[in-house]
């Protein structure tokens, strides 16, 4: 910029050059005194990924994804809130492993949190047992596929009911427990939702997905003036015993060889990304949804993800 151009720039944009350039060669941005105070308050003791002393509520945290995440959290120092419908045996599994690691603790919670009685009962346990809640992950929800013609008000209320309708009501009543500032909603989406590869049996489970995306980014505005983050997961392909029921071994050998890794996504690709979101290294990460697929082809939603 020519000097003379320069020197008619008003007193507030040379300020503010002169603020972020002082010296014309480095660049500086003063330091924020409410930021400053903020990481002055955590522990020098611990790596800021750490989630020692954290309380983490995960939605059905039984098996596959759920379950790697519940492991990794509680691997990183989280006690953590293991959440099932069915199968007990599974998720006292996932208790004792997380015990045996030494480094968090664990309970298991029989909770149907496609209800909201469900999700209110999956709080008031963990409540009742820690005392308070910093991470809520919305891993929980269901699988359809149905053409337009195909789909009924029933399958339509049951999609949305469990993928959408439920998770926004278990986060509303997790806001005023989670803790502020430092509080962390991770809601569950998919990647299908930027494909353009879809099927028409996509319709409702996509369309619950894009909700969700559209929860999360709105929610990340609104608690987010409470130092609470919300952000959102999108898997790709994942290698789980539902991925893999009723696909012959030459589809997922397919699909595997669209991946620049030549391999299907697992469980615990996923596990450490919720826990960086999880983190206080995460703080200035809200309202953004993360594609954890490894640059997946586009996928037909044939092949659900989870």
């Amino acid at each position: 910029m020519p000097p003379s151009r320069k020197a008619t720039l008003p007193n507030t944009m040379a300020n503010i050059f002169n603020a972020i350039r002082p010296n014309g060669n480095h660049l500086t941005v003063p330091s924020s005194p409410r930021m400053a105070k903020q990481f002055s308050n955590s522990s020098t003791s611990l790596p800021p990924t750490s989630l020692h002393g954290k309380v983490a509520v995960v939605t059905g945290s039984a098996r596959s994804t759920g379950a790697a995440v519940a492991k990794y959290l509680g691997e990183q120092g989280a006690n953590v809130v293991v959440n099932y419908v069915n199968d007990a045996s599974l998720a006292d599994g996932v208790v004792q492993a997380i015990r045996s690691q030494g480094k968090g603790g664990a309970i298991a919670v029989k909770a149907d949190t496609a209800t909201l009685e469900g999700g209110q009962h999956l709080l008031d346990e963990t409540m009742k047992t820690f005392g308070k809640i910093d991470i809520l992950v919305l891993n929980a929800g269901t699988w359809g596929a149905k053409t337009l013609a195909e789909t009924d008000e029933a399958f339509f209320d049951a999609q949305f009911n469990t993928n959408v309708k439920a998770p926004l009501f278990l986060a509303k009543a997790a806001a005023p427990l989670l803790q502020s500032p430092g509080g962390r909603i991770i809601f569950f989406s998919s990647s299908l939702t930027a494909s353009s590869n879809v099927t028409p049996n996509a319709l409702c489970y996509l369309a619950t997905k894009g909700a969700i995306e559209q929860i999360s980014r709105v929610l990340a505005k609104d608690l987010g003036s409470r130092g609470i983050t919300v952000n959102t997961i999108s898997p790709g392909p994942i290698d789980t015993p539902h991925f893999r029921e009723g696909k012959p071994q030459g589809l997922l050998d397919s699909i595997a060889r669209q991946n620049p890794a030549q391999r299907i996504g697992e469980p615990e690709d996923i596990a450490p990304i919720v826990g960086f979101l999880a983190s206080q290294a995460a703080q200035w990460v809200n309202g953004q949804n993360i594609r954890v697929n490894g640059v997946s082809a586009q996928l037909p939603l044939d092949f659900n993800c989870r």
